[in-house]
């Protein structure tokens, strides 16, 4: 990207849009990072709701820890990537229906799968040289103006599919998160809503990876629903403004890579930080000047 001609800023958006929708790896980066960006923003209003972010920990880990396996077996690591992954996650499902209950196992299951990672991984780098050594790292930052246009349909489909399927258990999700006592008895399957959300969240930190890695996965996850949750008391309000503001860091931080060449994922993070802790001073200075 470095060696392109990237044309300047200038104060005409539409023709800054088109000069930068021209080169073929931004199109893909948007085709991949919205309804990654989205995906992200609407599974994290759940996680956040249901206290699941431990968990959801585990399951960035478990994607680095995957890909590794199945590299190493002579795989596409794609597949282990999203096998494992949703592996795991339907074991934390099966452990109990709200994971944030069972910290202990969730622990215990991200103490094994950073060991056997670090397994695979001096396994792999002992077998490997050059520019191929390099898929650790990859795998754990993540390329999303590297992605080829395969890599950025995969993440585009699954991410439809995800929120499809989110949406579709929206209401029943979003009652036994609540009170899931309460759901049960009104005949609302708890358990099985669980294990398909978990489903759901490992298969959107899967499709995230080759974009933003594992390592910062929870960045766009968790924060934009965190931020949700501060400014929005009715449920599905929260919900899609977590989801928008989660697509606007992507965009944000896809357009600012363009001209000013940082990486993407740094940006993505460091906008979702300060507007975070934007938020958390704004509200203690609204509150402070309340009580006065």
């Amino acid at each position: 990207m470095f060696l392109l001609d990237i044309p300047p800023f200038s104060p005409n958006l539409i023709q800054d849009v088109r000069d930068m929708l021209s080169f073929d790896f931004m199109r893909y980066a948007f085709l991949a990072g919205t309804p990654l960006a989205i995906v992200s923003g609407l599974v994290g209003y759940f996680v956040v709701l249901r206290n699941l972010v431990f968990a959801t920990d585990t399951l960035a880990h478990v994607t680095f820890t995957g890909a590794l396996f199945a590299v190493v077996v002579g795989s596409n690591p794609m597949l282990g990537l999203f096998g494992v992954t949703m592996l795991v996650a339907l074991l934390l499902g099966v452990v109990g229906t709200r994971a944030q209950s069972k910290d202990v196992e969730v622990g215990t299951v991200l103490a094994w799968v950073l060991g056997l990672g670090a397994l695979l991984l001096s396994i792999y780098t002992s077998q490997s040289s050059g520019a191929n050594s390099t898929i650790g790292v990859n795998y754990l930052f993540g390329s999303i103006l590297g992605l080829q246009l395969e890599q950025a349909q995969l993440v585009a489909v699954v991410g439809v599919v995800v929120i499809v399927g989110l949406l579709l258990i929206a209401r029943p999700l979003l009652f036994a998160s609540l009170d899931s006592e309460v759901a049960a008895a009104r005949g609302i399957p708890v358990r099985t809503i669980s294990v398909i959300f978990l489903l759901l969240v490992a298969l959107s930190i899967a499709e995230a990876v080759p974009a933003v890695g594992a390592l910062l996965n929870s960045a766009l996850l968790v924060t934009p629903a965190a931020i949700a949750h501060r400014l929005a008391t009715r449920p599905f309000v929260a919900l899609f403004l977590s989801a928008g503001l989660s697509l606007a860091f992507v965009w944000v931080g896809l357009t600012i890579s363009f001209y000013a060449s940082y990486p993407v994922s740094f940006l993505i993070s460091t906008l979702a930080f300060l507007t975070y802790v934007t938020v958390v001073i704004w509200q203690r200075v609204c509150a402070t000047n309340f009580s006065e």
